[in-house]
């Protein structure tokens, strides 16, 4: 996977290559695939990449980097066989993601052109079509292992198939429940943040001031403040639902919004553009502070319900329903699901807990529950108030059957889609026109069948 660092570095060596390309700088071919071939400066660019992340690499890397590029060519052929067509919009949206990121990390967008050496509607050209190519291959190999599953016999059956070394180590792992009041915000301090931002708007909409400076001033949604308040282009689901309503509905990028309130706070925006059925644009959020009587109120009402459960009066899972404002666990008993893991599971490993509650949780055992305490919402980044309960812990050890079989079962269908890959690869091969110039030859490639084509 590649890290924040290696994503950048690597999309920088792909702009420079695109640029000589652009040039015509008459360059050594190495491969041909099909009728598409692949440019010794290609290999070097990003030979120079892996050097720059410390990538290791089994084997010479002027062999395993251009078989690396057959197989996306055979991809990217492949996708034009079956029409495989990737939405513009998600491409869009990453393109503006990473010119974000660049803009970042160089310091302006004028930088950003020093930079590259172009203007950067041609940088987001260039990006757009690495892009495309990146999610049209995952397209591709995604319909090839679509209709991978498996049963509980094929998991049982590959775990004992696999050898000592080859079972994983699963890192400790806790269940935890929880209940949360979010403290009564005093209506002068909302007064306040509306007043704020309403003169913020009154300076935007009379030219005294840009929308996305003072976003970098004042504004508390610290992701989008240093890129002036900006989101990139999204769809309306991106959005909670109050937010998106005024969002769409905005026309005029030179006057700011209403006031927006939503679960994070209060927010203006302003339009930056409209493509179809998403947007562009600009906000600024303010959020009203807890008074710290405030937050002692409801330490103590949670410290009170606490005792009452203590009492057996009623249990942790009735009061989590009825007195908790955690709307993603009340629901569920209290439990807290991991949304960072891709089963929703109710395990967490420490290091994926808020901070707060590992740190609770790290002295607790099984059916304790903890003193209140006062946190960040991870979501809305408001303080409020808490107690959890350690409903298990599974401590570390190998995967097993019992304990891990969602583990289990995604290495193995992740097994089945690595071998699907490699057959069509390989069946690939054979039907496609391939030809390695002199100097590129001798190699031990992972799929030997190249060299039979020659």
């Amino acid at each position: 996977m590649l890290t924040v660092k290696s994503k950048f570095s690597f999309l920088v060596l792909m702009l420079v290559a695109f640029t000589a390309m652009a040039n015509n700088i008459v360059e050594e071919i190495a491969w041909v695939v099909g009728d598409e071939p692949i440019y010794k400066s290609e290999i070097e660019e990003q030979y120079m990449q892996m050097q720059y992340d410390t990538e290791s690499l089994e084997g010479d890397p002027y062999c395993v980097i251009p078989e690396r590029m057959a197989v996306e060519k055979l991809f990217l052929h492949q996708a034009k066989i079956d029409t495989v067509e990737v939405q513009d919009a998600m491409v869009l949206q990453e393109v503006d993601r990473r010119i974000n990121y660049f803009i970042t990390n160089i310091g302006s967008k004028e930088k950003v052109e020093t930079y590259f050496k172009k203007p950067l509607p041609e940088i987001k050209e260039t990006l757009m079509e690495t892009i495309r190519n990146q999610y049209t291959i995952q397209e591709v190999q995604r319909n090839l292992t679509k209709n991978v599953k498996a049963t509980p016999s094929d998991v049982n059956k590959f775990y004992k198939s696999q050898t000592e070394d080859k079972i994983p180590y699963v890192a400790k792992q806790v269940e935890v429940q929880i209940i949360t009041l979010n403290p009564v915000i005093p209506k002068q301090q909302i007064d306040e943040v509306k007043s704020r931002l309403r003169d913020f708007a009154n300076r935007v909409n009379s030219g005294e001031s840009e929308f996305s400076t003072l976003a970098i001033l004042y504004s508390e949604d610290t992701g989008s403040a240093m890129y002036g308040g900006e989101l990139g282009f999204s769809e309306r689901s991106r959005f909670v639902p109050e937010f998106a309503s005024v969002a769409f509905s905005l026309n005029d990028p030179k006057k700011v919004s209403k006031i927006v309130e939503t679960e994070f706070g209060f927010h203006i925006i302003q339009l930056i553009e409209k493509r179809g059925d998403r947007i562009n644009c600009r906000h600024i959020l303010l959020q009203p502070k807890v008074a710290e009587k405030d937050l002692t109120d409801a330490l103590h009402r949670l410290d009170s319900l606490r005792s009452d459960i203590m009492e057996k009066k009623f249990t942790f899972e009735d009061a989590a329903q009825y007195v908790s404002q955690d709307k993603d666990s009340k629901n569920n008993k209290g439990i807290m699901l991991n949304t960072k893991s891709d089963e929703g599971s109710t395990r967490f490993q420490m290091s994926e807990l808020p901070q707060e509650i590992a740190k609770k949780v790290d002295e607790m055992q099984v059916g304790d529950i903890s003193e209140p305490f006062i946190m960040r919402d991870p979501k809305s980044n408001r303080e409020i108030v808490a107690i959890v309960k350690l409903k298990n812990r599974i401590e570390g050890h190998k995967a097993n059957m019992s304990d891990d079989y969602q583990v289990l079962k995604n290495m193995y269908e992740e097994s089945q889609r690595e071998k699907i890959i490699e057959d069509w690869v390989k069946k690939k091969q054979k039907e496609t026109f391939v030809r390695i110039e002199e100097g590129w030859k001798n190699c031990e490639f992972k799929y030997d069948g190249w060299s039979k084509q020659q």
